[in-house]
């Protein structure tokens, strides 16, 4: 301790906030009229008097909570902590007839268990009052008192929490949008790009994707000077004993004065824009909220599309923004697009400051403008980064370089190698949905298929001797690449993982999107949908097998097994056929009947049946000419009563279709097992014929093992 704390006689205090903003912190309370003593992994802390925790309550942007230290101890088991806590006289804190509520953090070799720490602590506060006041306080989840416990390394540490609920919420966002920042970690990105020396010359803010608006907010508050905490309706100190209404009140009264003078006194002009009217009227609400209506313009308008009034853009400020970074494996297709197209809108405020908070500098390579500074955040545990650049050089006003550069050049000749190929073929053969690439470079393991105009990209999950930063750069680097190699545009790629699917997991959703789109595939039409699920709807390599069940269907009977969307019944029921499709998913039985009326075909007129194929065998008593049965590899469904494993069941299955068919039909039997044998032994009654070569289209011969198929039919 130093001698200037040691004659410090103010209570010590701990205001808490998120990692990376500990010394912006110590600079507000400073500011504020604190002491200083230590920044912290929790947070900082200092001392004051009363009045300094109020304003940190009052006007902190960047604290989360405000913590009164009342105990610090070595405990070595549960009652040593017991003793702990019952030394501390609670009913000099707050009244009996105030609620509580214990918030336990951390664990020990004799705390497991944050619910039995918070039940420990919780009795000795309430064995405390019985002693000293004969009745006892209740527990409640709202808690007008909220008593913080921190056990680590065997500390324990007992803390009155003065602030109650996060000081990060203001009290205006009442609509949080889609991808929110918190209010204090906005506050903090502000302030680390500059945003208050700005404001104080009345330099103008603006953020072309604004959301609900936070980033905006928070830079009008700290440009009106108005005090963050003035919205909120309930402190943790409201039932604390130690609580000077007075004092409190007549800091409340001074944070309202400055609150009028500074919003009429408004010189800073700030803009926000976005593409989602959601968004914005999220963003409106909050405004209202926060009394800053009126002060920032809102308008839909895309970040290509981005303009402000001229004599705006000639007094300078900072354009800043915080847009989507891939969270999703599914948005970064449209990101990278994205980003450069924040570079390009920029360039209409040459001499800004721009500022582009991001969870991926890969895509920020797009900016091209001088990196000043750099600063690292977390945002509910994701690394991020705020990149702040400078005005815009000789550099910045290039063209973006193309994509096709280093190692990835390898993998963009390959595509385009294959498309040279292919598309000839293709259009030979009239196919529009086919495999354009499949892991060809292992550097680059994806599989990318063309749908008609769209690209869907598979991600093969790279082994664990991979460095995660390489595999997400090689991804990014192949995004880049494809719409200069293919003319597909960006907006209409759709990346998906593609991970062993087993059990469950086959049939789980990756989206909600319910966007289904058109194609074309000999004869007929099929929807497809590229984004909700993991397979389309439409298993490409099997199209030479579905082509040919076209040709054989005129008038027969037609059995469809394991039918997904019933793509192969579809182009049976054109050819003439009756068709039986069977399947456990309701989802996909109806999504095949959608596709035989997409062709003109009424679906009453066929069957649809939602069964497990193996129990439905059992039971079924029909005959049909031609049958096609393209089973799992393995499925635990619950809608199973067992396990289908194909290479031990496949006889079985076999043998049960065979009694469905007809004198003189076919069983068309495929799976998708790399290492599939057929038990011809079992099965030597039938006639077998392996076709799983003819069955491999073109698109996929570089994998021959894509899969099996095999045409089956009784001895004569």
């Amino acid at each position: 301790m130093t001698q200037n704390e040691q004659n410090d006689s103010n209570p010590r205090w701990l205001a808490v906030c998120a990692k990376g903003t500990e010394a912006l912190l110590a600079d507000e309370i400073r500011h504020l009229g604190g002491n200083v003593h230590k920044e912290g992994h929790l947070g900082v802390h200092f001392s004051g008097d009363s009045e300094v925790a109020y304003r940190v309550c009052l006007w902190s942007r960047l604290a989360s909570r405000l913590l009164l230290p009342l105990q610090e101890c070595q405990v070595d088991n549960v009652d040593q902590m017991y003793e702990a806590a019952r030394s501390v006289d609670w009913s000099e804190l707050f009244p009996v007839e105030a609620t509580f509520r214990i918030d336990f953090h951390g664990r020990s070799n004799f705390i497991n268990n944050t619910q039995f720490g918070a039940q420990k602590i919780k009795d000795a506060v309430v064995d405390t009052f019985r002693d000293k006041t004969g009745s006892r306080p209740s527990v409640d989840k709202a808690g007008d008192i909220r008593i913080e416990a921190q056990l680590r390394k065997g500390l324990l540490h007992l803390y009155l929490n003065i602030s109650g609920d996060s000081l990060h919420r203001r009290g205006y966002r009442l609509q949080p949008g889609k991808a929110p920042l918190k209010e204090n970690l906005a506050a903090a990105l502000l302030i680390r790009a500059g945003w208050p020396a700005l404001a104080a010359e009345g330099k103008a803010l603006v953020d072309p994707m604004c959301g609900s608006g936070t980033l905006l907010i928070e830079a009008g508050l700290m440009a009106a000077d108005v005090a963050p905490g003035l919205n909120r309706q309930g402190w943790g100190f409201d039932r604390w004993l130690g609580h000077d209404r007075k004092l409190w009140m007549s800091l409340v009264d001074e944070a309202r004065q400055r609150r009028t003078a500074g919003i009429n006194g408004l010189q800073s002009r700030i803009y926000g824009f976005d593409i989602d009217e959601e968004q914005l009227n999220a963003a409106r609400k909050n405004l209202e909220r926060s009394g800053l209506a009126g002060k920032i313009h809102l308008e839909r308008r895309s970040v290509e599309d981005l303009r402000i009034q001229k004599e705006t853009a000639e007094q300078g400020g900072m354009l800043i923004c915080n847009p989507p970074y891939g969270e999703r494996l599914s948005e970064l297709p449209q990101l990278a697009p994205l980003y450069q197209q924040l570079h390009d809108a920029a360039m209409s405020l040459p001499d800004w400051r721009l500022v582009v908070y991001t969870g991926n500098t890969d895509l920020a390579r797009a900016i091209r403008r001088p990196l000043e500074k750099q600063y690292r955040f977390l945002n509910a545990q994701i690394e991020t980064k705020l990149l702040i650049f400078g005005a815009a050089d000789e550099r910045s006003t290039q063209p973006q370089p193309s994509a096709i550069r280093g190692p990835v050049e390898a993998f963009a000749n390959r595509i385009k190698k294959n498309m040279k190929t292919l598309a000839k073929w293709a259009k030979r053969e009239d196919i529009h949905c086919y495999r354009v690439y499949d892991a060809d470079i292992p550097e680059y393991a994806v599989a990318v298929d063309r749908y008609e105009d769209w690209l869907h990209v598979q991600e093969y999950v790279p082994p664990k001797s991979i460095d995660p930063q390489v595999a997400e750069r090689r991804l990014l680097d192949i995004l880049a690449v494809l719409p200069e190699v293919t003319g597909v545009p960006a907006e209409q790629i759709v990346l998906k993982r593609r991970e062993r699917q087993t059990g469950k997991k086959q049939y789980e959703k990756q989206n909600d999107d319910k966007r289904t789109m058109e194609v074309r595939e000999g004869q007929v039409k099929l929807l497809v949908n590229l984004r909700d699920y993991l397979d389309t709807g439409l298993f490409l390599d099997h199209r030479p097998t579905r082509l040919h069940i076209a040709k054989q269907a005129q008038g027969k009977r037609f059995l469809n097994l394991f039918c997904y969307t019933a793509t192969g019944s579809v182009h049976a029921a054109a050819a003439g056929a009756t068709c039986t499709s069977v399947d456990m998913s309701r989802t996909y039985l109806n999504w095949g009947r959608d596709n035989f009326r997409l062709n003109s075909i009424n679906p009453d007129n066929h069957a649809f049946v939602q069964a497990d194929c193996l129990q439905w065998l059992k039971g079924d008593r029909g005959e049909y000419d031609l049958i096609f049965m393209d089973p799992p590899t393995f499925s635990n469904s619950k809608r199973m009563e067992g396990v289908l494993d194909i290479q031990r069941d496949h006889v079985d299955l076999i043998r049960m279709a065979m009694d469905r068919l007809a004198s003189g039909g076919t069983l068309i039997f495929s799976n998708n097992l790399r290492k599939f044998a057929l038990d011809r032994d079992a099965l030597a009654e039938f006639d077998i014929k392996d076709v799983s070569g003819k069955s491999i289209p073109k698109d996929f011969d570089r994998r021959q093992n894509i899969h099996v198929c095999f045409e089956i039919s009784h001895r004569t």
